[in-house]
């Protein structure tokens, strides 16, 4: 699904009005005609769709980050998927308060950066991994991700962000990112014994003993939450797809 399907952004348009177009044969912004609905509205949605079709021309993900609503924000994945950063980090505990960020990965266009406390995570190196992206990805990065970004490096995670950990519960995929990957499929060869409390031990071990094989192995588990993170964001709105749009064809 994507942004062009979707009516919902407009003030007026609730999910029925939305699902009843879509049952009508309105499934994209050229279907339209403001005789659809009442005088106001129809006016209301002709106007959004004009700025729309401009504000995706130009690749303003901010633009329907703030005109959907939060739980949709997952239809403008297919629109800006290949500009989005999948992102996760490590840390060595729960609050942002009192612990650091150990690692952080990035993966977009195919390729995964690493930034790694003590060597290149700095807050400049941070911002340039964020700003460069359209849309960031992340599972739980709203809640955990993203405030431990802004307390380690004051940094403003401004970029819209898709959470996948909201839209996978809508699929019934609950129980965690590494339950819900085993549930599809996704491998981790060679860190499958790897969770957040043996990454915490990994970082002491690198830190206290200089033992680089334990980075390297934290490096990796933190690439694969990133990478696993782009077939993950493909099968939740794949999902989602279905049920919202197709459903009401």
């Amino acid at each position: 699904m994507r942004v062009e399907n979707s009516f919902i952004a407009v003030d007026g348009v609730g999910r029925k009005t939305e699902r009843s177009l879509w049952a009508d044969g309105v499934r994209h912004w050229d279907d339209f005609e403001p005789d659809r609905l009442g005088e106001a509205t129809g006016r209301r949605v002709d106007d959004y769709i004009a700025e729309a079709r401009d504000r995706l021309d130009r690749g303003d993900a901010a633009f329907f980050a703030e005109t959907l609503p939060d739980r949709d924000l997952w239809r403008a994945y297919e629109n800006f998927a290949d500009g989005a950063a999948f992102f996760d980090i490590e840390t060595t505990g729960l609050d942002p308060a009192s612990n650091d960020v150990t690692t952080v990965s990035v993966h977009r266009a195919g390729e995964t950066t690493t930034l790694v406390r003590g060597d290149d995570l700095t807050a400049p190196n941070l911002r340039a991994e964020l700003d460069a992206a359209d849309l960031l990805v992340s599972f739980n990065g709203k809640r955990f991700d993203a405030p431990f970004l802004e307390a380690n490096f004051d940094v403003d995670v401004a970029t819209p962000h898709l959470d996948l950990m909201y839209p996978c519960k809508r699929l019934d995929l609950t129980g965690g990112l590494k339950a819900i990957e085993k549930d599809l499929g996704l491998e981790r060869d060679g860190v499958e014994d790897v969770d957040g409390r043996e990454a915490v031990r990994l970082w002491h071990r690198y830190e206290r003993e200089n033992d680089e094989a334990a980075l390297d192995r934290l490096v990796e588990y933190n690439r694969y939450d990133a990478e696993n993170l782009r077939a993950l964001a493909e099968e939740v709105t794949g999902g989602l797809h279905e049920r919202e749009f197709l459903a009401h064809h």
